[in-house]
């Protein structure tokens, strides 16, 4: 999420670790009643060389599950690819990001989701210097009338790639920014590709070219807008790799006075899952993630959640925003409490969610 220079270089002031001329969409979720604990450092920093043998899993975690659907193996996994220094931060355009794309259209293969354009992958049409796409796989709904309706869960995959070089280290690997967002979607399509049970259909899209302005959720908000989409609700999920700290909720919602997401996401939790966060209204993140795009075009509720609180984390667009600075545990929370949420908007008989 992108922040005006001039309130960028307020909010340097204030908040002294943040070091680059942007900043990402805050949200924050409850799971439960008790915030979970940061498990800490979860693994150790992979060496260079380490990461340059790294290769693609070759697919998404097994679909079977007992009690949560997800664990912090499952999701390290995941995270360990998307953002080691082999993909040499993911920027558009570049090598990297398509081995990020390639992983995921094969999860989406895998999983049971289909292409929703002629391929998953979306080429952009407002990016003229280089090839970009983002990466859309679709699940139809399984309800006669229900599945004329859309609901988009989404990311970006996108990140910075090399910056100016830090103790020998020029791979800035957007681990919490936003590869934890994209896990996200992807164990989320993972979980509906296995249950099959969504009346309303779903746009499972990750995105490219955020940090260039938000250019591939624009694309595709004025592509399918163009299309006729019928779209209900955009859900999009942005820096969740660490849990805030003193809150009675697990994730921030940008936007949150603007809708009933909340009231509604918190209802399906059972729990205090969405909350809100004063930082957030400050910088007007909800105009600054991909949710903005869909909210231009469509006008419906169109929001993101988030844990990034501006004091829980020192690393945005660093070299050190590194696998071994999340927390898994947190994370498998954030999706397994996110599924009854999902399931419940996508379910649900009418249009709970609408703006205030």
């Amino acid at each position: 999420m992108k922040i005006p220079a001039i309130q960028y270089m307020a909010l340097l002031t204030v908040l002294a670790f943040l070091g680059c001329n942007s900043t990402k969409v805050n949200q924050t979720v409850t799971l439960n009643e008790t915030t979970p604990v940061n498990a800490g450092a979860a693994t150790a920093r992979s060496t260079a060389n380490e990461a340059t043998k790294m290769e693609a899993p070759g697919s998404m975690p097994p679909k079977e599950f007992n009690g949560a659907f997800t664990d912090a193996t499952k999701i390290r996994s995941i995270m360990e690819f998307l953002a080691s220094d082999a993909l040499e931060g993911r920027d558009t355009g570049s090598a990297g990001i398509e081995q990020a794309a390639n992983f995921i259209e094969n999860g989406f293969k895998e999983n049971g989701l289909r292409p929703y354009f002629s391929g998953y992958k979306d080429t952009l049409t407002n990016m003229a210097d280089v090839t970009a796409f983002n990466v859309v796989g679709y699940l139809e709904g399984q309800d006669e009338n229900l599945k004329k309706e859309f609901v988009i869960i989404g990311a970006h995959y996108d990140h910075i790639g090399l910056i100016a070089e830090e103790a020998g280290d020029a791979i800035a690997n957007g681990a919490n920014d936003n590869a934890t967002g994209t896990t996200t979607v992807i164990e989320l399509a993972r979980y509906f590709g296995s249950k099959n049970n969504n009346k309303r259909s779903i746009l499972f899209t990750l995105f490219t070219a955020e940090e260039k302005g938000l250019l591939g959720s624009q694309h595709l908000a004025q592509r399918l807008q163009e299309k006729g989409l019928d779209l209900y609700v955009m859900l999009n999920f942005e820096m969740v790799g660490v849990p805030m700290q003193g809150k009675d909720y697990l994730l921030y919602l940008t936007g949150y006075e603007n809708s009933n997401l909340a009231e509604v996401s918190n209802a399906y939790a059972k729990s205090k899952f969405a909350g809100f966060l004063p930082k957030a209204k400050e910088f007007n993140l909800f105009k600054r993630s991909d949710n903005y795009p869909f909210h231009e075009q469509f006008n419906v509720p169109s929001q993101t959640y988030s844990t990034f609180d501006f004091t829980n984390y020192d690393y945005y667009h660093k070299v050190d925003d590194e696998v071994s600075e999340m927390d898994f545990e947190h994370m498998a929370n954030v999706v397994n409490r996110a599924i009854p949420v999902m399931e419940g908007i996508i379910n649900a008989p009418v249009r709970e969610v609408n703006y205030n």
